[in-house]
């Protein structure tokens, strides 16, 4: 797959790096392209640093999103005719202390942030993943053959649902569906699951006992 990273930082520079490891096509972005040569030059053969721009022109399988939560507005807007009938993988969460009156108004309504991040990219799949992790946990514990540990996700479609638990298993993690996107608060900052790095039955445990109340 030719997977676009729009955010490189600890999440997307390291998820970027494991899927080329794994043999996708990765394309790391940036405001600023040339200061990500040390990433390139880490993940090797199969990636390539490009602008946020030119990222989403390059047709991509998959789009992973790892910005500031407060930027989905723009680039969601900015580049809504190059993403149109792709996935997206909402990898964001909302902090208020870094994303202002947006993130707040989202962690107040009723409505949860990866059905806010669906509603902007309207014309995309939209999959909830790789936002409850911590980068350290990603780094250290990928391409385990035993004793894995667990990325939660979520999905619109059936289509995007494949497609989700496979990027989880080609790096070497067991993959737990949730369900739909508005079964995601339990995957928010502070929420229940969120920052939990488990194996998949204690993970699958601790979801069912919370749906049961």
């Amino acid at each position: 797959m030719k997977i676009g990273i729009i955010g490189s930082g600890k999440i997307g520079g390291n998820l970027g790096k494991l899927w080329a490891k794994a043999g996708h096509k990765v394309l790391f972005s940036s405001r600023h392209p040339e200061k990500l040569s040390k990433l390139v030059k880490e993940a090797g053969e199969n990636t390539k640093a490009l602008s946020i721009s030119d990222t989403f022109k390059e047709n991509a399988d998959v789009y992973l999103l790892s910005m500031p939560f407060k930027a989905i507005d723009e680039i969601s807007e900015l580049y809504a005719d190059d993403y149109s009938n792709t996935i997206i993988i909402d990898a964001t969460n909302p902090y208020p202390e870094r994303d202002g009156d947006l993130a707040k108004n989202v962690r107040d309504a009723n409505y949860n942030a990866s059905e806010y991040t669906a509603m902007k990219f309207g014309t995309a799949k939209t999959i909830k993943a790789f936002n409850t992790i911590k980068a350290e946990h990603l780094q250290n514990n990928a391409f385990r053959t035993s004793n894995k540990l667990t990325i939660p996700y979520a999905t619109q479609d059936l289509d995007s649902m494949e497609i989700g638990k496979q990027l989880i298993e080609d790096i070497g993690f067991d993959a737990l569906y949730i369900g739909n996107l508005s079964d995601t608060n339990i995957m928010d900052p502070d929420k229940a699951i969120y920052g939990k790095s488990l194996k998949r039955n204690n993970l699958k445990e601790l979801v069912d006992s919370i749906r049961r109340y």
